[in-house]
């Protein structure tokens, strides 16, 4: 095969995703931290079923209208730096194909070319020994040695070659890595993506398998790893992609634990939930309505979904059949258990959602939601992610209009935050990511919709810097300069957290145990003890200094009300004289307490 057209591009990039899918909690394994959130794989892994979802049941065979479709299911699902970075790559991959039916060896060399350096341009500060310099490296490579009639499965050896020497030497450019001893976790990312292209042309087209991983020396790791990954969810489901209908139609009707007193059930996170069902089956419906969600999903594992659910909750209703139901029984089910009890009126609205056009204006789109843009518009709207029933209060008592779940724990996505600007009525948007690893994915939303809206994304990466520019917006200011008060103040503010190692590793010449918790700030980790309040006391002492007044902590779901109070009374009595102390409940998982000093 000498040349490739869209038919042979969409098998590669169904092979590509499936690849990912089936090796992401190894990815995720390879975070240089030893959190509990180390999310690059997962990250990756929706970015690109976004991408292969878009192409799916797309039968071009032109490559510049199946790389153009694919380039935009990735800018809209991209989750993560490492997601907005590879949507970034096959954007650049798509503008290069523009008007091509075909491309041979040196043509394609030249689009991932093209990918590297859009890619390069989306980030303020490339940093070298990433995914960056794996595709930079590998494109380089194969466009040294593509030559007119190359057969295509030998360019894209060439690539998968290239770019694997490129991921083993990233311990080298960033010392980080070397010093945990592993290889980069988003270069190693694409490299699943690209074998699994290069297996398409061999004819090994990937299905996909168990997505598990287990404590072993990995295929990408320069040192043991001496941990497994802990995200809900992921675990033996087994699904193939090349079938619209698979496995069995699973459906449940699930009763919420009441979230003030779980009593051994987990909180509910609806938009990590969506994301788990999303990555184990297709054919998804999910309502959820005050303490009832109902699900209906194809999966080849219903016991697996079972189990995952029933963390949250009692089951009202269980059925499990070989894709006999349908969507208008689900809805009947869900209408008639919601009347028993006593929920009135949401179905409807429900079901309109599920059924919007996304392709339809965002008036017409808001109009079919049930969005009234028969109002004035607001001058300004203050969107945050953040996740926490107490942190989420404390945004919108700080201004804040939506709150888009996520954070820590699921990076939100650039289609989330475009549907929550668009389901504002505003002339002005402020963003506010308040997580590092989402600020890109913010940025590219804005970028997408700056032709019809004033946006400013405030580079906020922590919950603390979050509510601090928001408490300072002002009304009667313009954008411009509520943007520059907001990134003044965000200079005062220090950010510390607290969470538990997944794994035993040294990094920043500080011995971490596994389950021993861990004080960080500015993405340096400073202490590690067996006790929580240990460790948040020596957090606090590497934190304050001569200009500081001000110690804001805020308390995680596992914080109890008893070590509430001991924190209160501790950093009260050695701090209360010279500090103003505060104490909040924040109920956000995997971290127990966000600190500020300001």
């Amino acid at each position: 095969m000498i040349k490739i057209d869209g038919v042979i591009l969409k098998q590669m990039i169904i092979s590509g995703s499936n690849n990912l899918y089936n090796n992401y909690p190894e990815v995720d394994a390879l975070n240089v931290f030893p959190v509990p959130d180390g999310d690059t794989g997962t990250n990756m892994n929706l970015t690109m079923s976004s991408g292969a979802k878009e192409v799916f049941n797309k039968n071009d065979s032109s490559i510049s209208s199946v790389s153009k479709d694919f380039a935009r299911g990735l800018l809209m699902g991209a989750r993560g730096n490492s997601g907005v970075i590879l949507s970034q790559i096959f954007r650049g991959f798509s503008e290069s194909l523009k008007g091509k039916d075909e491309v041979d060896a040196i043509g394609l060399a030249e689009a991932f070319v093209a990918g590297k350096e859009t890619a390069y341009k989306a980030v303020m500060r490339p940093v070298e020994g990433t995914i960056l310099t794996v595709i930079r490296e590998a494109s380089a490579a194969l466009y040294e040695k593509a030559e007119k009639d190359m057969p295509m499965d030998v360019a894209l050896d060439i690539l998968c070659e290239e770019a694997l020497k490129s991921l083993d030497h990233t311990p080298d450019l960033l010392p980080v890595l070397k010093e945990v001893g592993v290889v980069d976790s988003g270069g190693a990312g694409l490299c699943k993506i690209l074998e699994g292209f290069a297996k398409a042309l061999h004819n090994q087209i990937v299905e996909k398998e168990m997505a598990t991983v287990t404590e072993k020396t990995t295929a990408y790791s320069t040192g043991k790893l001496t941990s497994e990954p802990s995200i809900e969810g992921h675990g033996s489901v087994q699904a193939k992609f090349n079938h619209e209908e698979f496995g069995y139609c699973t459906q449940f009707l699930l009763k919420l634990a009441d979230q003030d007193n779980l009593q051994g059930k987990k909180a509910f996170n609806e938009k990590r939930f969506k994301a788990v069902l999303e990555a184990h089956g297709n054919s998804i419906v999910f309502i959820h309505s005050d303490d009832l969600v109902k699900v209906h999903i194809h999966t080849m594992k219903p016991g697996n979904i079972f189990t995952y659910a029933q963390q949250f909750g009692e089951f009202k209703t269980m059925k499990c059949d070989n894709m006999s139901e349908q969507h208008e029984e689900l809805m009947d089910d869900f209408e008639s258990e919601k009347k028993k009890q006593g929920i009135q009126g949401e179905t409807e609205k429900f079901d309109v959602a599920l059924k919007a056009d996304t392709t339809l204006s965002s008036a017409d789109q808001a109009k079919q939601l049930g969005i009234d843009v028969s109002k004035e518009k607001k001058k300004f709207a203050l969107i945050a992610v953040a996740v926490g029933k107490g942190v989420e209060e404390m945004f919108k008592q700080s201004n804040v209009d939506y709150i888009i779940s996520g954070g820590q724990t699921m990076n939100p996505s650039t289609a989330d935050f475009i549907d929550a600007i668009k389901s504002l009525n505003a002339e002005n948007v402020f963003l506010f990511p308040n997580n590092g690893n989402i600020l890109m994915a913010a940025s590219q939303a804005a970028d997408l919709l700056k032709d019809d809206y004033h946006i400013a994304v405030i580079p906020t990466k922590t919950i603390p810097q979050g509510l601090t520019a928001c408490m300072v917006f002002n009304p009667d200011a313009t954008l411009e300069e509520n943007v520059e008060v907001m990134k003044e103040n965000l200079q005062g503010v220090k950010s510390g957290e607290i969470t538990y190692a997944i794994k035993d590793t040294t990094i920043d010449g500080v011995t971490v145990e596994k389950d021993k918790f861990m004080g960080i700030t500015n993405k340096k980790i400073v202490c590690c003890h067996k006790h929580k309040m240990n460790t948040l006391m020596d957090l606090l002492e590497t934190m304050i200094d001569e200009d500081a007044s001000i110690i804001t902590i805020i308390c995680g779901e596992d914080i109890t009300e008893e070590e509430k109070a001991e924190v209160e009374e501790k950093v009260n009595e050695k701090y209360g004289d010279e500090f103003e102390v505060e104490v909040a409940q924040g109920d956000q998982p995997v971290y127990s307490f966000f600190v500020a000093v300001e």
